[in-house]
């Protein structure tokens, strides 16, 4: 039986020590401000990490990556409000929360995740260099796409408070996203071999300091009466969403490949880049746009990632055992 993902563990134990020990709200600004520098030394790691001739060398891929980036910030966008439409015509919106339904459409304003998406791009034998960039370009696109998405969607779309104006948005996001990046790339040719050479340290700094940020978004949300407000068949409405649309994006994202003529290992790195979210950068994204009422909004993101990491394990191994397959009967003397 396979063990349980430690990191995963660890978000569902903050959003218990939350919900029972949530921080004070004498504290509250306190930890806003350790959650902010927190973010901003993520994204100046990222920075110094990414290596810009490794980026420019897998760009030339145009086909894989621009319909990536067409999937992950034009695409599921549309299918998302499209979703939205559908549930408003059939009566089905008040039996969401208006911070959960933003939260869903903040889900598809996001960058395709990075680890899980190259991850399982090997274990299903596809491009993994193709992923890698289509990931990572993904993710410094979404420092300038996402908050714009949000700006242009929620408003109209979801209609609900929480969020800060479009501008001021933009300005939050370049000064504890942006510049930390920047800042990063910057001193990258000096710093970038150490961040390297120690990636289990990054590693369990980026994930620590996305648990202390579940933690103080739950800690508002629940000071908030957040369970008194959110009943568990929210839950369940909230994971049928999740996983209509992910089945949509896979299902768009292997028909375009196949429409375009692409290689089959191509295809499944498209799929996979094009169908996930990021978790990663999500809930720093959703602590900065979203400053009064992250707690939710970080809710439908949470689930999400759940149920992309499961279906694209399965998928993946479904995919490895198939070609499997077929490299035996190839291999096969003929009678």
């Amino acid at each position: 039986m396979k063990r349980p993902d430690p990191f995963l563990s660890a978000l569902i134990g903050a959003v218990l020590l939350a919900t029972f020990l949530p921080c004070p709200h004498a504290y509250q600004g306190a930890l806003n401000h350790l959650t902010s520098l927190l973010i901003m030394f993520m994204f100046f790691f990222q920075g110094a990490k990414l290596q810009r001739s490794a980026l420019w060398e897998s760009l030339r891929d145009w086909k894989v990556q621009g319909c990536a980036l067409l999937a992950t910030f034009v695409v599921f966008p549309l299918i998302g409000v499209a979703l939205y439409g559908l549930c408003h015509v059939a009566g089905m919106l008040p039996y969401l929360t208006p911070k959960l339904w933003t939260g869903l459409l903040f889900v598809c304003c996001l960058p395709s995740t990075v680890q899980s998406s190259i991850a399982l791009t090997s274990i299903a034998r596809g491009n993994v260099p193709a992923a890698i960039c289509a990931a990572t370009v993904s993710n410094i696109v979404g420092i300038f796409a996402t908050p714009l998405l949000v700006a242009l969607l929620l408003p109209a779309g979801a209609q609900a408070g929480g969020s800060a104006g479009g501008l001021q948005t933009i300005i939050d996001i370049a000064r504890e996203l942006l510049l930390p990046f920047v800042a990063g790339q910057a001193v990258q040719p000096w710093l970038g071999p150490i961040v390297r050479k120690h990636k289990i340290l990054l590693k369990f700094t980026d994930q620590g300091s996305i648990i202390v940020m579940v933690y103080a978004a739950f800690s508002t949300a629940v000071l908030e009466g957040l369970w008194h407000r959110v009943p568990w068949q929210d839950f369940v409405l909230v994971a049928l969403f999740c996983t209509v649309l992910l089945a949509i994006m896979l299902t768009l994202t292997d028909l375009a490949g196949r429409a375009m003529g692409l290689p089959r290992g191509d295809i499944i790195a498209l799929q996979f880049c094009g169908s996930k979210k990021s978790l990663s950068t999500g809930i720093p994204m959703a602590s900065v746009i979203f400053p009064h009422g992250a707690g939710v909004v970080e809710l439908p993101l949470l689930i999400y990632h759940q149920i992309q990491l499961y279906v694209g394990a399965t998928l993946a191994r479904h995919y490895a055992r198939k070609l499997a397959r077929k490299e035996g009967a190839q291999a096969k003397p003929q009678p």
